[in-house]
């Protein structure tokens, strides 16, 4: 399974090397948040990488020119792994990341099956926004995303059904 989540034409990957001051911490905590967003892999303290697209290249700019603006210093790299067992295992770690996250979201759906009609339709409309930005950096898709499209999808077809 691994071995079929890279796929040819995606062994290039954008890096971002960065450096930014201990104080203040915020735009260290901004920066780290962006990135955890993005689903960057953290390759060593201040090096972290997504697989090239045009989306992640720019994503890397755009925080590239913020840790300037903050006082820090920051690269932007293109390359490849030296091997593609480096590659399967990174892309590994980043559907494991994903897959987790996905799982949480199952747990999530069942918690809301229990809530009475009123509030499910709130979780709803949330649980499908944390499908959408967990779905943004889902680089290698795990099984647990067609699972949890699923639930989320079954949930909201029974709260939004007519009742009587």
């Amino acid at each position: 399974m691994v071995a079929d989540l890279v796929k040819a034409d995606q062994s290039e990957w954008v890096l971002l090397a960065y450096r930014l001051p201990r104080l203040p911490s915020t735009p260290r905590s901004s920066v780290w948040r962006k990135l955890r967003r993005l689903g960057a892999a953290q390759l060593l303290d201040g090096l972290v990488a997504l697989p090239l697209d045009s989306r992640s290249r720019e994503q890397f700019e755009w925080l590239a020119d913020e840790i300037g603006e903050a006082g820090g210093e920051a690269t932007i790299w293109i390359g490849r792994l030296a091997t593609a067992a480096q590659e399967r295992e990174l892309a590994a770690q980043m559907a494991a990341a994903v897959a987790s996250e996905y799982r949480a979201l199952l747990d999530e759906v069942e918690v809301v099956r229990a809530q009475p009609p009123g509030p499910q339709r709130r979780s709803v409309k949330r649980l499908r926004r944390e499908l959408r930005l967990i779905r943004a950096r889902d680089y290698f898709p795990p099984a647990e995303r067609e699972q949890a499209q699923c639930a989320v999808e079954e949930l909201a077809a029974l709260v939004e059904q007519p009742v009587g």
